[in-house]
């Protein structure tokens, strides 16, 4: 069932000493023993890492020839001790952490040695020492990550040994399981590679005895089968699990699957899985099961185009389809399976033509002959370069060949897959082993170019040169090439071309992560092979925004002072940034005080005037509000001379202005004629790039922190009073006599055109900014979280940190370090002089006010405990919040507010690493990548979700998203909308996505020229969800409760009374009493009352009187 382990050889050979040179007392031999005599775990882990120094300096190979392995092992196996037990975990979790790991002397390459250590160590899971479990627990979690993608099948033949075995404990199989799952996100393309061995593991794992491992088994096959990458049958991957545990529940799946119409590519991964449900299906007795079973047969396999995946998968169902078009009992089923057997047949024609084909080779039936091929070339490259002591071939040295074994077999399915670029093999795949085996990194460096070169060729003859999808086109051809693009490690793209005329505008089309910005930024920096020159072909970059530009310049000198536009005059610069609508007086302000939509079309106008053959759009309607999107589409439609590559989640955009499609498509690049709406047609499955809720994808926000004094989802939590704001140097103020209120239960959306003071009335809000006139009030303990508008600039001082440490850093204090730079915070010059202002006291004592201890609740406010300077705190004094505001500390209290809110938020939250995890994992961002990756390499979407997350760690109150469509994907875009509607908070959106904005908010202020020209209530477009039967009620709020709103709004159809009034007062936090609980006494005077009523009304008639309190 399983590909044969070589590594069982590997076994057998350290049983004999075959493998060993004799055992000899070195100083290996002393580091070993200072490991056993360890008196603690802590001795333990300072003499582990003594040996791994002895290790590095004297290399890997000193694991076998000095029986260091063995030994380890062996103490590993110990059933009498348990402290030797711990011991050896603790020695391989340092070799594979400090000789193997990434940041070792010599990094990589270390896991041919290593990879028999797993099936013992697991084994230590079941141990009843709880120092030696952890400690091997701690041991596989370094070992695991040294496998790189194309290593997973390796370390999933240890795992499938340790599942299948009839001796392993259970714990062992459960951890084994475990490990799986992670590679599903650390691997997820070789997982699927692997699903045809992974599946009847986990069957087998699902049907053991042990209650723990059957249900472990279930949910790792759910996992694993979430890298099928097709979205058909994705939404169903609950049910095909089921099918596995439960054989009879396979005609219940049957019948939801035959309500799918197929429109996917069906590749490998889904057949994996398919094929041995239908194989079942098939078989069943039922007519109604066999109906259904072979019309899914028949659509399924119309859709798998490598003819090579059909030879694998497809021939099993054949016999079973023939036998019920013979003997079914009903002319219908019959007619189907007929079609059904005429589809497989097709698709095993045209298998058998690609055999017949020079060109191709089947890699299954070649595999055998592939490995020892690239064995040879191994061996033949790193004989001149190993060490001098070894005086035989190098496959006649045991540690030689099992590195050597271990890289052929990446070596074939690097092949297979096309990867001969330097950077993975020099980064990953090949340098780091054969540096394990060669004598110098010198000679490694050169054994593996000697290799790649031979391989390079090899893929030439095999593979040919890219074949033209008949597309060519009449025109001008500005770039014609083949390429390959990588990240690190990560290949995006593999040998495909890049074709581009003059005047055609490209969209291109991806999910995010999948590479389109690196993309254009490689052809930008040049670093696409065969790309043509800046000279021969200019080509210029927009992106979302300006960086570390000097913001202070007016914007006619900053356009100037490009030295790209050096030979342009000052009336032609004047004359571009009128026509993208910047006038004379526009062209005096600063450049930091554009809106986001400003500044993207001053980056257009830039780019007009250096006069570019190619345009590269990154997201260029980010920020851009209707009118300005309007009149882009209209400049890129015109410019017929100019090629436009676009990257863009705007749908109607790509509509609009694409004259072609590129979409990605296993690593190539596929063109397709016609706009957004024609490659929909033609691939049905990319509808989810116009369905705001066609998602698979799940955001899940934290529920809102309390409030104290508000029990009412309508109460107003954050107010402005008629704000005015002017910036420095401008000649109108950006906003003007501004007031709005917000309530738990808001939903409000921010419309208006760009530069009409959105963002200015946000900051404010937020405390971001100060306003010139106006106040802002806000409850003690509200938390606000805000993801800016150029969400980046959270993030720009922490790229070299993954999304976990940066979370990390933020809150490790117990509160939002990035608080401490709002200006709610900072204090004036005028401010650190009232601070020095000292208070007298009714006896005439002076004193001055060092800082705010703490607070806690007086009455309907709160009273702060005063540290004065000079004095001890046994002479601290309590002193009410009112009599503080009035004396002039407003912003020493709401420092302090900012500062207590936020640790009331984030103070009780588990900084662990499995918690941070967790909840970037709940914004839809991928657990690993989370985990391990620097952010400098994420996409757009994926520093979004970052951003959104650490916003909402500390349980805010209030979410403020400013243009959140940006760099989101449709998928990720209908996640998000769906947690919002759910969330219990109040949520305010800027937006110029008018789709997201109706689907979402009840209210809408309008921002015009700096005013607020309407605040108006209107229905939300529920219409835009797949569950629009389901209401947008925020969780946590009564059913029956009003639609969310804000109190203040000039569209609340409660009337104008004392009760709004009282809603309004920011200074009365506490809510209304309860009623009191009645005395017998005054529970008689209220039957007494009641009676009386009720004889009134029985004597004399007319209205009744309510039952009431009231005399």
């Amino acid at each position: 069932m399983h590909r044969p382990n070589f590594f069982v050889q590997v076994l057998k050979a350290y049983g004999t000493g075959s493998l060993c040179a004799p055992y000899t007392m070195t100083t290996s031999a002393a580091a070993l023993q200072s490991l056993w005599d360890s008196a603690s775990t802590e001795d333990a882990h300072r003499h582990a890492e003594a040996l791994t120094e002895y290790i590095n300096m004297n290399g890997l190979r000193t694991l076998l020839s000095e029986r260091i392995l063995d030994e380890l092992l062996d103490r590993l196996k110990d059933k009498k001790q348990a402290g030797l037990r711990e011991r050896a975990a603790i020695g391989l979790g340092a070799v594979a952490s400090k000789v193997a790991g990434k940041n070792a002397p010599m990094p990589l390459g270390a896991e041919p040695w290593l990879v028999n250590a797993i099936p013992p160590l697991l084994d230590g899971y079941g141990d009843k020492n709880e120092a030696a479990k952890k400690a091997a627990e701690g041991a596989m979690g370094a070992i695991v990550p040294l496998f790189p993608p194309e290593a997973a099948a390796e370390l999933l033949e240890m795992l499938y040994s340790v599942i299948m075995s009839g001796t392993a404990k259970w714990q062992a199989k459960v951890g084994a399981l475990k490990i799986i799952s992670r590679l599903a996100d650390l691997a997820y393309e070789q997982v699927g590679d692997e699903l045809t061995q992974i599946t009847p593991v986990l069957t087998q794992g699902m049907h053991e005895t042990k209650a723990e491992v059957s249900k472990q088994a279930i949910k790792t096959a759910t996992k694993v089968c979430g890298v099928i990458d097709n979205n058909d049958i994705r939404p169903f991957i609950p049910d095909l699990v089921g099918c596995m545990d439960r054989p009879d529940t396979v005609p219940d799946c049957i019948k939801k699957l035959s309500s799918i119409t197929f429109v996917a590519e069906v590749t490998g991964p889904a057949l994996a899985v398919m094929v041995p449900l239908l194989s079942r299906a098939l078989n069943e007795r039922s007519q109604t099961v066999q109906r259904q079973s072979v019309i899914i047969v028949d659509n399924l396999c119309k859709l798998v185009r490598d003819p090579h995946t059909a030879a694998l998968y497809l021939p099993s169902l054949l016999p079973s389809v023939e036998r019920i078009e013979e003997g079914a009992s009903f002319p219908e089923v019959r007619e189907h399976a007929k079609s059904a057997v005429q589809t497989l047949r097709a698709a095993f024609a045209e298998a058998d033509k690609s055999k017949d084909d020079p060109h191709s080779t089947d890699p299954v039936a070649a595999q055998a002959a592939d490995r020892e091929h690239a064995l040879q070339c191994l061996a033949k490259a790193v004989q001149p370069h190993v060490p001098s002591g070894i005086v035989f071939s190098a496959l006649g040295d045991a540690y030689t060949r099992t590195g050597l074994e271990y890289v052929s077999r990446l070596l074939v399915r690097l092949a297979d897959k096309r990867v001969v670029q330097a950077e993975p093999w020099n980064d990953v795949y090949v340098l780091p082993y054969l540096r394990r085996v060669c004598e110098t990194p010198e000679g490694a460096q050169q054994a593996t170019d000697a290799i790649r070169a031979e391989f390079e060729q090899r893929d030439l003859e095999r593979f040919g040169k890219p074949e033209d999808d008949g597309s060519e086109l009449d025109g001008e051809k500005l770039c014609d090439t083949v390429f390959s693009l990588a990240y690190g490690g990560l290949l995006l793209l593999n040998h495909t071309r890049l074709r581009l005329y003059r005047g055609h505008r490209y969209g291109i089309v991806a999910a995010n992560g999948s590479g389109k910005s690196t993309l254009l930024k490689a052809m930008r920096d040049g670093k696409v092979e065969g790309y043509p020159e800046q000279d021969k072909v200019r080509t210029v970059m927009v992106e979302h925004s300006l960086q570390g530009e000097d913001g202070s310049k007016p914007i006619l000198d900053f356009v100037l002072g490009d030295p790209k536009l050096s030979h342009k005059s000052k009336e032609d610069v004047a004359d571009a940034l009128r026509s993208v609508g910047f006038d004379d007086e526009k062209q005096q302000t600063p450049v930091g005080s554009l809106s986001g939509g400003w500044k993207m079309k001053l980056e257009l106008a830039r780019a007009m005037l250096i006069g570019a053959d190619i345009l590269l759009l990154d997201e260029p309607t980010n920020h851009l509000d209707v009118q300005s999107v309007k009149w882009l589409e209209d400049y890129l439609v015109s410019n017929t001379n100019v090629t436009v590559l676009i990257v863009s989640h705007d749908s109607s955009f790509l509509d609009n202005v694409c004259t072609e499609i590129i979409h990605y498509e296993h690593k190539k690049l596929k063109y397709y004629h016609g706009n957004l709406s024609a490659f929909v047609k033609t691939r049905p499955e990319a509808k989810s790039y116009y369905s705001l809720a066609a998602t698979t994808v799940k955001f899940t926000f934290p529920p809102p922190g309390s409030l104290m004094g508000v029990r009412s989802n309508t109460r107003t939590i954050l107010k402005a009073s008629h704000v005015s704001v002017h910036y420095p140097s401008m000649p109108r103020p950006s906003l003007v006599d501004a007031s709005v209120s917000v309530s738990l239960s808001s939903r409000v959306g921010v419309i208006g055109p760009n530069g009409a003071g959105k963002s200015t009335l946000i900051k404010v809000l937020t405390g971001e900014i100060v306003p010139n006139e106006g106040k802002v009030e806000k409850h003690p303990n509200l938390r606000v979280a805000m993801m800016a508008q150029h969400a980046f600039h959270h993030l720009e001082q922490h790229l070299e940190k993954t999304a976990c440490q940066y979370i990390r850093w933020r809150y490790q204090d117990g509160h939002d370090r990035e608080i401490t730079e709002k200006a709610t915070r900072k204090m004036s010059a005028e401010e650190t002089d009232q601070m020095k202002v000292p208070i007298v006291s009714q006896t005439g004592e002076k004193r001055v006010i060092e800082y705010i201890v703490g607070r806690s609740k007086l009455k309907k406010s709160y009273q702060y405990e005063i540290k004065w300077v000079g004095l001890e705190h046994r002479y601290n004094t309590w002193i009410p919040r009112e009599r503080l505001l009035e004396l002039g500390f407003s912003k020493l209290v709401q420092k302090f507010d900012d500062f207590d809110a936020s640790r009331e938020g984030a103070g009780s939250r588990d900084l662990s690493q499995k918690a941070i995890r967790s909840e970037l994992e709940a914004v839809g961002l991928n657990g690993e990548i989370a985990e391990n990756n620097a952010m400098g390499g994420y996409s757009g979407g994926q520093k979004v979700k970052v951003v959104l997350a650490a916003a909402l760690w500390n349980n805010p109150q209030v979410l403020v998203l400013d243009e959140p469509t940006n760099y989101l994907d449709r998928e990720a875009l209908g996640g998000l909308a769906v947690a919002i509607r759910e969330w219990a908070g109040a949520v305010i959106i800027i937006s110029h996505n008018q789709e997201f904005i109706s689907a979402l908010c009840p209210e809408i202020w309008n921002v015009e020229n700096g005013r607020i020209v309407s605040k108006q209530r209107t229905d939300i477009a529920s219409e835009n969800f797949a569950d629009a039967s389901q209401t947008n009620t925020p969780a946590g709020t009564e059913p029956n409760s009003a639609a969310p709103s804000a109190p203040g709004s000039a569209a609340a159809s409660a009337p104008q009374s004392g009760a709004e009034n009282d809603e309004e007062d920011m200074s009365k936090l506490k809510a209304k009493k309860g009623k009191k609980k009645l005395t017998r006494n005054e529970k008689k005077a209220q039957e007494e009352r009641r009676r009386l009523r009720l004889s009134r009304w029985l004597m004399y008639g007319g209205e009744r009187e309510p039952d009431t309190d009231d005399e």
